[in-house]
């Protein structure tokens, strides 16, 4: 499909193209959140097969500050990609 097509096809329905832009930010962002939230069950989980865990500590103490700083990143970058999708949302209900 060539851009000229694309292009009109933008002009003739500009609420679908804004919310099918909002559908990939959303489903984008919920990959993101989804799959950080994932990856720090495997690390708690290694450290639990490991022998490194004791009832009495946290989650978040366990795993080293970059890994944390990492993860924090993820969650609002995701966090703010769902925002966005929300926002574009809304917008392509007033055009």
């Amino acid at each position: 499909m060539s851009l000229q097509a694309l292009w009109s096809l933008f002009l003739a329905h500009p609420a679908q193209a804004v919310n099918t832009l909002a559908l990939f930010f959303a489903a984008a962002g919920s990959w993101l959140l989804l799959a950080t939230r994932v990856r720090e069950q495997r690390a708690v989980a290694r450290l639990a097969a490991d022998g490194e865990l004791n009832e009495l500590d946290e989650e978040a103490s366990l795993l080293d500050e970059p890994t944390q700083r990492l993860n924090r990143f993820f969650y609002r970058f995701g966090g703010a990609s769902l925002g966005v999708a929300l926002l574009m949302s809304w917008v392509s209900t007033q055009l």
